[in-house]
């Protein structure tokens, strides 16, 4: 553009990894040592993952911009997710950015959400900073990690010019960064934010042209209502400024910037203009949503789209309808559930919301179950009460052929596991690519392997391995069908009438399999309180007490021993359930239960389709 200039004093950047390699740890170690946060106040880890979910599973969930002064530069930064299921973060995060931080443990080496954010980083043209982090973690090995890349890149088609990446060698927990692999111990983040100056290009707009701004997630104050946050593509932005939304038909809407703010440090800081090339939150534009453009209205112009993935995984919200239903949550209605999922689709453009057949229900897709299941834990805390189905892979159809998602498997585990845990996913048709040692006795497998197979397989993994194993997975692609498939070897153990469990009763029937419940939680006809010993489902009675009469006789009066029962979180639930099953959400309790509750109904639901 003949009138495209630079902001040489500003630079946009990602920082893209897989889960649990480091990306906010690493900048936390930035907002301090440049002096954007008060060293002075405690805080916390993890800084930028201020969601509850995130302390507590330990990831980000959500993309959060945050800015820093160097060297009389300001650098805005964007954290983003490291599992592959929240993607959509991901993708929508890195139309803001020209440069990205792609963030790779010394020891594990690149792994699918690896390969997977570095396509999307590639695709779009950034320029990629290779950190090869944890390099003080025993047997830690950067040299034959960033071998390791070098062939990602190459594998995922990159150019001459962007095969020649900086790389800079990191300890984010010790705070240093250093240029080699080797020799003297850095002493600061320094070399890190020079490398990015350098390599990373400033932002390009015409600050003098019209207004155009793109947004690219979408925020919530409980004072001002919807934040749309995105990079000024072109000119100028004033508080109080006239705008026009373009929505995703072209139809325009008026609008006026109400509220304008900057990112700094953990804060959002309220300021009175912005211009090309900066990162902003503003506020007074109430319709628009994650992809859709703002512009000058006397020359209103739409920048293209944000393209997201397509989701893999499908489930059914549906009301309560349990004898328990509307007892511990506030919001129990379809009405409410259908608000609840039409706002979360506002700022999740990675999620889909469809209508069933009944009213009562709601088909949503997503990206995999973590995506899924994250929104649903989400709506339990604010008090929503539902019923879920089990993940359902989404198929597609393509020259006649019905195809179905498969994704990378990534294990590590001691090679004692090994041949259980091969024959476990040879079973789920999974195909093996490669096995390297690791050396300490541990091999690393790569598997390519049908979606809905993988489903449930965590579990078994972890009990296999003895709970040494890591497993890692991320979508890759759609392949041909693999046929009708078993993946729950165990049937279930059903209660046959409402009240509370009894302890007697559950000491009687634990040799006939294992609890999910506890005694004296109130139970209903059809509730799930356990996994059988065998194939098929058990309807029992855990409301049997114990008979007591005046004969007593030697060693009648056992004590009774119950074993401990397996707390299932919601993931596993999700994952255990069958297409006859749902899982009961409340803000209270989760539960596992049969679409037909009633024993005589279900039987005869089951012998009609058995005979079709």
């Amino acid at each position: 553009m003949a009138n495209e200039h630079r902001r040489m004093d500003l630079r946009n950047v990602a920082i893209i990894a897989h889960v649990d390699h480091g990306k906010t740890t690493l900048l936390d170690g930035l907002l301090k040592q440049t002096g954007s946060i008060d060293t002075r106040k405690p805080h916390e880890e993890r800084m930028m993952d201020s969601n509850a979910q995130e302390r507590e599973r330990g990831i980000t969930i959500l993309a959060k911009n945050t800015g820093l002064s160097y060297r009389n530069h300001f650098i805005n930064i964007v954290d983003t997710p490291g599992h592959a299921d929240l993607g959509g973060q991901v993708e929508r995060i890195l139309n803001m950015v020209d440069g990205a931080l792609l963030l790779v443990d010394a020891f594990d080496g690149p792994m699918p959400q690896t390969r997977f954010v570095l396509s999307r980083a590639l695709a779009l043209g950034l320029s990629v900073i290779v950190v090869v982090n944890k390099i003080d973690r025993p047997g830690a090995r950067p040299e034959v990690v960033l071998n390791m890349i070098y062939d990602l890149f190459i594998d995922l088609g990159a150019d001459d010019k962007q095969l020649e990446f900086p790389v800079v060698y990191t300890s984010a927990k010790q705070g240093y960064a250093q240029l080699e692999a080797q020799g003297t111990k850095g002493t600061n983040l320094d070399p890190l934010l020079d490398t990015v100056l350098k390599n990373v290009p400033p932002p390009s707009g015409d600050p003098d042209g019209t207004f155009q701004f793109l947004v690219s997630a979408v925020d919530y104050d409980s004072y001002l209502g919807r934040l749309l946050v995105g990079r000024i593509v072109r000119g100028r932005i004033k508080l109080g400024q006239q705008v026009t939304h373009l929505d995703h038909q072209g139809e325009a809407h008026p609008g006026k910037i109400t509220k304008l703010f900057g990112f700094r440090g953990l804060h959002r800081q309220e300021c009175q203009d912005a211009t090309a090339g900066d990162i902003v939150a503003l506020a007074g534009v109430p319709d628009a949503t994650v992809g859709e453009t703002l512009a000058d209205p006397n020359n209103p112009e739409a920048l293209p789209g944000i393209t997201v993935s397509q989701p893999t995984v499908s489930m059914t919200f549906r009301v309560n309808d349990s004898p328990l239903a509307g007892t511990e949550g506030k919001f129990v209605t379809s009405r409410h559930l259908r608000d609840r999922l039409q706002r979360e689709m506002l700022s999740d453009v990675a999620l889909e919301v469809e209508d069933t057949e009944t009213p009562e229900a709601l088909k949503v897709s997503g990206r995999g179950l973590l995506h899924l299941s994250i929104l649903i834990e989400n709506m339990r805390r604010e008090g929503y009460e539902m019923g879920v189905s089990g993940p359902t892979v989404i198929f597609h159809e393509e020259d006649g052929k019905k195809l179905e998602p498969y994704e990378e498997l990534i294990l590590d585990l001691p090679d004692t596991y090994q041949g259980a845990v091969m024959e476990n996913l040879g079973a789920r048709k999974a195909e093996l690519e490669d096995l390297s040692p690791q050396g300490n006795g541990r091999n690393r497998l790569r598997y390519k392997i049908p979606t809905r197979t993988l489903m449930g397989f965590r579990g078994e993994f972890l009990t296999q391995t003895r709970g040494e194993g890591i497993m890692t997975h991320a979508f890759r692609e759609y392949g041909p069908y693999k046929g009708t498939l078993k993946t729950r070897s165990r049937g279930v153990i059903i209660s046959m009438g409402d009240g509370e469990a009894v302890p007697y009763a559950i000491w009687q029937l634990q040799e006939r399999g294992t609890f999910i419940i506890p005694p004296q939680v109130k139970v209903y006809e059809g509730m799930i309180v356990g996994l059988n010993n065998r194939e098929s489902d058990l309807v029992v009675n855990v409301l049997k007490k114990k008979q007591l009469t005046n004969v007593r006789s030697s060693g009648s009066d056992e004590a009774i021993r119950i074993i401990p029962h397996i707390d299932l979180s919601l993931e596993q639930s999700l994952e255990l359930i069958t297409s006859d099953e749902l899982v009961e959400v409340t803000p209270e309790n989760i539960r596992l239960r049969k679409r037909i509750l009633k024993t005589g109904e279900r039987d005869a639901w089951e012998k009609r389709n058995r005979a079709s």
